[in-house]
Order: structure tokens, then sequence, then C-alpha cells
């Protein structure tokens, strides 16, 4: 069995989205192992109900607990909305979500703050109780984005279609005249050159995934994990189609990674929620 520092952090997101926690990992904890996985077979999550994402989330961390990771970092936010406080009661490993990181840092830049993320996180009010939690008197705008991770993960992030969406999206928040933009979803990231193309200047953009990974380093360094020996490569693990997610992730590693699909176990013996039917 190896020693605990040496485990790797498992990393989960729909898809490609929380490669931006990934590359963040890399930049400030360059010495942790990792090993992620994109439910990609699943995706998206936001528009499915919080009982199908609860079950989600748990056959996804019974399997990381099964691999012996020693830390769990959602990087996705609709599981963080949804699922976040009752996995961290079920399971015996810390677990980390992206909303509390990304609401405390939003505070810090601005008062009238807007949040672009799937419809699943902005129905749950997570980030505006968030944020309320940290500051009352910031003023909170949310904005359901369904069309975002369909169009990110299949590539079309210079579409022109992609760019009048945004437009729609955002021109809501902008009427409201937000100060700051928060990306409710780690797959948004992906967009800041669309973004930069209709937001003036003066907005601030938060993006919660540099700050979860601050948050995870903390806690690595309280709970005496923290690697101090080289890391081993990053293990990538699909649901979907391994060649796919490869190609489409190559452009924000700057590799092309070896990907494998896996399959989660079935917990719905266990936790008998209803599970959803896919055409």
């Amino acid at each position: 069995m190896r020693e605990p520092q040496r485990s790797r952090i498992g990393v989960f997101d729909s898809g490609v989205g929380g490669l931006t926690v990934l590359r963040e990992l890399y930049r400030q904890l360059p010495k942790e192992s990792i090993l992620y996985f994109g439910d990609t077979a699943r995706l998206p999550y936001g528009n499915r109900s919080p009982q199908v994402i609860l079950q989600y989330v748990r056959e996804i961390l019974t399997w990381m607990a099964e691999e012996e990771v020693k830390m769990v970092i959602m990087a996705c936010n609709t599981s963080s909305a949804l699922a976040l406080e009752t996995v961290q009661q079920e399971f015996n490993m810390p677990i980390l979500g992206v909303i509390l990181p990304g609401a405390r840092a939003a505070v810090r830049q601005g008062r009238r703050i807007g949040v672009i993320s799937t419809p699943a996180t902005a129905a749950s009010n997570a980030y505006r109780h968030a944020i309320h939690e940290v500051n009352p008197d910031a003023l909170v705008w949310q904005m359901g984005c369904p069309e975002f991770v369909p169009l990110i993960e299949q590539n079309r992030l210079h579409d022109p279609y992609t760019l009048e969406v945004a437009k729609g999206y955002l021109k809501p928040l902008l009427d409201a005249d937000i100060d700051t933009l928060v990306f409710g979803c780690t797959h948004y990231r992906h967009l800041t050159p669309v973004f930069q193309q209709i937001l003036p200047s003066h907005i601030r953009l938060v993006d919660p995934a540099s700050h979860v990974v601050k948050a995870a380093r903390q806690e690595l360094e309280v709970m005496g994990l923290r690697n101090s020996e080289m890391s081993i490569a990053t293990r990538f693990t699909v649901s979907g189609c391994p060649q796919q997610f490869a190609e489409l992730s190559q452009q924000w590693l700057g590799f092309t990674p070896m990907v494998e699909k896996i399959s989660l176990p079935c917990l719905s013996s266990i936790y008998p929620q209803p599970l959803e039917i896919r055409e």
C-alpha cells in the first residue's frame, strides 16, 4: 500500500471543463499526482435533476475511493451545488467543491456580481447563498447557460454562433451593470476569448478553478498529505469515447493525453435514487 502523501488527487467533471482545475493543479501543486475522470458518456450535467446528479457523484466517488485517492476535487459546479454536502458526510476522504472558493474570490473583487452557470447550478441558488454567506450586502445576478457546455465539448469555440449565444446570455448581466463575472462552470474558462469580445474591460472575471486549488493546497498542508517527491503522470479516464476526449483536450493541455475508458460501479442497490433513462 502506497504512502498517503504519494496517493493521487482525484479530479472529476462531466467532460473537459475540469481541465481548468487540472492546469491549476499543475501550476500550484506540481509535485502532486492526479487521477482525472470525465463523465463524458453522461454530459451535460446541467440539465439533470438533483437526484440523478447525486447518483452520478456517488458512483464516481465510490470508484475513486477504490483507486485510493487521498482527496477529491469536484471540478464541476453542478455537482458542487447539488451533491457536495451530502457526499462529504458519506465518504471518508476530503472532498472539495468549487463554489465556496469562487464565491469568496468574487466578493473580494466586487459588489455587483454576475454568475454564469448551468441551469441546474443557477436553479440551486448555490452561488447566491455562498456569496451572501460571505457578504450579505453583495448583489447577485445568475444566468443559466444551457448551450455553453455542448458548444465547448463540440469544439465550437470559434463558431460565430457561439459568440451570438454568449451575447444573449451576458446581455441581462450587462444591463444590470455588474462589476464582476463568475465562471460558475469550469468549462467556461475555455470561452474567455469569446467573453473578452463582449465584456467591458472594467468587469473582473473570477475563475473558481484557481481558488479551489489554493484551498486544496491548504487542506493538504493541514492534513499532512502534501507530496514532497516527484509526481507521476496524470491518469486520464472517461466514461465515453477516449479518443474524442484526447483530441479535444490537446489544445488546452498542450499535449495529447493517453485516455482510458472505465466503468463506474452501479450503486442503485445501495442508494435507491431514481436513475434517469437516456434515449
